[in-house]
């Protein structure tokens, strides 16, 4: 067992090490070149960089430190060691890009030139190594790739973002308003600090574009590419139905007693969890097992236990 967990614990540090260095490479490659602000601290430094030239990193950690304290004397322990460790590492990171490869665009249409040139729709490069013409589209959706692969890695490691959400949990505390909205809020406004600063519509758009993507991204890196089903089986055919799940399907399920509202008769139901596969087999053979059979079918985004992801090792 602890060879096992020894092997989880490596496993979940190096997903953190990988990913933090993935996103500090998205943020000073892909960007922050183009100006972006997909939320976050490191979204907001970005605009900073653009208006008063300093380390991305520098501005990050001067933001992300102080809530990280703030949090902790609000809202109690709740960000653990990893989550310190990742901010340490985006820093480390972000701060060896910026001085190593600079802030020059890795996709753009064309060289980078020393001087604009007339009749093309150029960027300055943020520390003034030359202009270049920029492809929006490509850029933001690859950026979108490389934050979400990088972001869902440490997301698996154990970790939290931390940065700007800090602020969505203490308003969460004292408004009650949803967490998922407040973090929409914070973020938006971030986003929307491109347009105060540089007054061009398109940055907040394609900012919007890669959160989309980046959230896409995480969902697959977390959760994986298998899709669940959950299925409420109430039916008078139990032992039909019970047969073949467990003979057929090779799945467990559980069964529950309840009662018609209409009647007051005592009707049984079958909760059940399985791949999208198995569902379309139980789906086709149902009407033959109890054609009455009254079926309510849910999206399941995470099973945990027997026969699914083994539950989370407690750190």
């Amino acid at each position: 067992m602890e060879k096992k967990e020894f092997k989880q614990q490596f496993v979940a540090y190096l997903l953190l090490v990988v990913g933090s260095a993935l996103f500090a490479a998205g943020d000073v490659m892909f960007v922050n070149p183009y100006i972006m602000a997909p939320g976050g601290t490191y979204g907001l430094s970005n605009v900073l960089n653009t208006l008063w030239p300093w380390r991305i990193a520098f501005y990050a950690i001067c933001m992300d430190v102080p809530l990280l304290i703030i949090g902790t004397l609000i809202l109690g322990p709740k960000f653990g060691v990893k989550t310190v460790i990742s901010t340490i590492l985006i820093f480390l990171f972000t701060l060896l890009f910026e001085n190593v490869w600079g802030y020059n665009p890795v996709i753009h249409d064309g060289p980078i030139v020393a001087q604009p040139i007339e009749g093309f729709s150029m960027v300055p490069i943020t520390d003034g190594g030359g202009w270049f013409v920029p492809d929006y589209f490509l850029n933001t959706i690859v950026a979108g790739l490389i934050y979400g692969v990088a972001i869902g890695m440490i997301f698996r490691s154990g970790a939290t973002s931390g940065g700007s959400d800090i602020i969505s949990m203490i308003l969460h505390k004292y408004t009650k308003i949803s967490l998922g909205t407040l973090v929409l809020i914070v973020d938006s406004c971030i986003t929307l600090t491109t347009l105060i600063a540089v007054g061009d519509i398109r940055l907040p758009i394609y900012s919007i574009i890669l959160i989309f993507v980046e959230s896409k991204v995480i969902d697959l890196v977390v959760e994986g590419t298998k899709s669940y089903k959950t299925a409420f089986i109430v039916t008078d055919k139990l032992d039909e139905v019970k047969d073949y799940i467990l003979n057929e399907m090779h799945r467990g399920g559980t069964c529950i007693t309840g009662e018609g509202l209409y009647n007051g008769t005592e009707r049984k139901m079958i909760y059940v969890t399985m791949e999208r596969a198995d569902f379309v087999k139980l789906r086709a053979n149902l009407r033959r097992l109890d054609p009455s059979a009254f079926v309510n079918v849910i999206e399941s985004s995470e099973i945990m236990g027997k026969g699914f992801k083994a539950l989370p090792v407690e750190e």
